[in-house]
């Protein structure tokens, strides 16, 4: 292991292999130390959906420059990252979700975002296998640029390429301290050594909150299990991400023709809980095979948990400590950190490589809590 670096990233994910590589790509010295390995904690689990429309004008102007990005990824990293645009459906279900749906649709429009409102009958026209009165629908909005991309093959190609420009990634290690001399960071002790630094970047998800407490930072995110499943492969039907903020499902059918999906159960409250449960099995099939009855047949072959790290606004934290000198926070991304990532970690290189700070930064900062002047996100799932 090194013994000295500029930049320690703790956290393996999308957002620390991401951030490594635009790092490494400005000759700054970087190392990741995951303590599993890569893509082992929010993002190997994730529903691999990356989408543009949101309520907030943050989360909607990190994704759409993300899509920008997503758009190009393949060719710059030397990786397929399976991207693909078959756009989100989003249902709408009644009055009151319609209102919110055309504020957000006039925002996003005015960041440039392609996104519209259908009306019951041209649901059907954009995912032919949907029941629109069984879903109850009154409409949907449609965005055909957002999609998809793998978890897994972005992550590595990501950290791959980090280690082309000269970043070294650690995996199986595990941060134990931070070491400060006041309010200035001197080392990172790991369980395979010591590595000097003056900047630790806290990308660990849901273990975030435990980082920062090594240098007395007390994060407000909360972990919550989400899981999701996978059917057998069936003849491909439709190309978008199915998705409904009421109902917190969502499924999409991938390339290979599988459906994954995933729904919260009623009774979840959070915490570190990691078991499948079998009312997930229960509360998604009756939900999706409402919404698509054509289902009712397919067999699903097997499910799995992960966690949303979330903030009280759903949104994420970003940017520097004001307490601790070098120490940036990059988590709290309420179960978006994928979809989010390219972007994300250009606005942190940017900061730590040029001292550049955007107004996404400083909206998105830790310090929002303390006047709880925060503006909720309401487009999330669960």
């Amino acid at each position: 292991m090194k013994q000295k670096s500029d930049v320690v990233i703790v956290g393996g994910g999308v957002n620390g292999c991401s951030l490594a590589y635009n790092l490494a790509k400005h000759d700054i010295d970087v190392i990741v130390v995951e303590k599993k390995y890569l893509s082992s904690g929010a993002t190997g689990t994730c529903g691999a959906g990356i989408r543009q429309q949101w309520s907030t004008m943050e989360n909607a102007q990190l994704a759409f420059k993300s899509v920008k990005i997503f758009e190009k990824l393949s060719k710059e990293l030397g990786e397929d990252i399976e991207f693909r645009q078959g756009g989100y459906l989003i249902v709408v279900h009644d009055k009151k979700d319609m209102k919110q749906a055309e504020k957000n649709l006039e925002m996003q429009r005015s960041l440039g975002i392609k996104v519209d409102i259908l009306n019951s009958k041209q649901i059907n026209d954009v995912v032919s296998i949907l029941d629109v009165k069984g879903m109850n629908a009154i409409g949907a909005t449609f965005c055909p640029t957002d999609g998809h991309a793998n978890p897994f093959k972005t992550t590595f190609a990501y950290a791959n390429a980090a280690r082309r420009y000269g970043a070294e990634i650690y995996t199986h290690t595990t941060v134990l301290d931070i070491k400060l001399n006041k309010n200035k960071i001197i080392d990172v002790k790991t369980d395979k050594g010591i590595i000097k630094t003056n900047t630790v970047v806290n990308a660990a998800g849901v273990w975030s909150k435990e980082v920062s407490s090594m240098v007395g930072i007390k994060l407000p995110n909360k972990p919550f299990r989400k899981e999701i499943m996978v059917t057998e492969r069936m003849k491909p039907s439709f190309e978008a991400m199915v998705i409904s903020f009421k109902d917190g499902i969502y499924f999409s059918q991938q390339q290979e023709g599988q459906i994954v999906g995933g729904i919260p159960i009623p009774e979840e409250k959070g915490g570190f809980k990691t078991l499948p449960t079998f009312s997930f099995i229960q509360h998604m099939s009756r939900t999706l095979t409402r919404y698509a009855p054509v289902l009712k047949h397919v067999n699903m072959l097997r499910h799995w948990t992960g966690f949303y790290d979330v903030t009280p606004d759903s949104r994420p934290i970003l940017g520097e400590s004001t307490k601790i000198n070098g120490f940036i926070e990059c988590n709290g991304f309420s179960g978006h950190g994928f979809m989010l990532s390219p972007m994300v970690s250009k606005i942190l290189c940017d900061y730590i490589a040029e001292g550049k700070i955007s107004e996404i930064l400083q909206d998105l900062s830790l310090e929002r809590f303390k006047d709880k002047k925060i503006e909720h996100e309401m487009n999330v799932v669960g």
